[in-house]
């Protein structure tokens, strides 16, 4: 009895806490109208009481149908970074603004309809490979559901199961492999065709010639529109971004096309090197 009235409490607390984060002050006529994103001295950390911050001082611009890579060491804040922008979390001081819009002026539905994100770590639950798709868009058609799968590189090894689009996953997407769960969770940030596209390390899993396709794919007429902001471990993943951002220690330590980082930035040369030496050392 003791032990059930101090969980029955718990629970309680946890009913009754109030988030951190409210949208209440947001304008729920306020839609994200394009996917331009902006950092205006942005700074973060995830407590008051914490002594340091965790970004520093952010100022960044990013255009509409923009693709930026984000790459730096682990530790470096890429995800909290990216983060802000559908407010997981808020910045401490600056401002986040999306569609030109900061982004405490929407209520979450309306930023997170305009805000696509697909982490590294999959969500896939029991159901169709279908219905996990369809999940970013529920009254998709199956030719929708199918032209996402195309895109995300998923359609043919969904096409070699018996079932096709109405094989049942098990829990977690425990049916099919890493890579296959993260094509799938793509394909389902795809269908939303959102404003901004946020692909956090996301092709991890994937095998190189198949993330080369995925980012032709985002370099198609159908993405033109659509801001692209990829963090990425692989220098391939991101060498062909409009421009490249380095994390280092919460602070933007450079920023460029690919190719003036390999001449002009000294961390970017370092990363370059060791990726090229571990490619020829297999």
């Amino acid at each position: 009895m003791i032990v059930a009235r101090a969980s029955i409490t718990r629970v309680n607390e946890v009913f009754n806490e109030e988030p951190a984060i409210n949208d209440n002050d947001g304008d729920p006529e306020l839609t994200v109208k394009n996917g331009s994103v902006e950092f205006r001295n942005v700074s973060f950390k995830y407590s008051e009481e914490a002594e340091k911050n965790i970004l520093e001082n952010i100022n960044l611009t990013v255009k509409e149908g923009e693709m930026l890579g984000i790459i730096g060491a682990t530790g470096s804040a890429k995800s909290t970074l990216v983060n802000l922008i559908p407010r997981l979390y808020d910045a401490t001081e600056g401002e986040v603004l999306v569609g030109g819009e900061n982004v405490k002026h929407y209520k979450f539905k309306n930023l997170r309809e305009g805000v696509s994100v697909v982490l590294q770590q999959t969500m896939l639950f029991s159901g169709t490979i279908a219905e996990n798709i369809r999940w970013g868009k529920m009254d998709a058609t199956d030719e929708e559901v199918i032209a996402a799968a195309k895109a995300a590189q998923a359609h043919d090894f969904i096409m070699e199961k018996e079932n096709g689009y109405d094989t049942e996953l098990g829990h977690g997407g425990n049916t099919v492999s890493g890579g296959q769960r993260q094509r799938l969770c793509m394909a389902r940030a795809f269908i939303k065709k959102p404003k901004v596209l946020i692909l956090d390390d996301s092709t991890s899993a994937v095998d190189t010639a198949t993330d080369a396709q995925v980012r032709a794919e985002l370099r198609s007429d159908a993405f033109k529109d659509i801001t692209k902001i990829i963090i990425a471990q692989r220098i391939t993943s991101i060498m062909d971004a409009d421009r490249i951002i380095i994390l280092d220690d919460g602070k933007i330590c450079g920023m460029g096309t690919h190719d003036e980082l390999v001449k002009n930035n000294e961390i970017y040369q370092e990363i370059f090197v060791s990726q090229q030496e571990g490619v020829l050392a297999q």
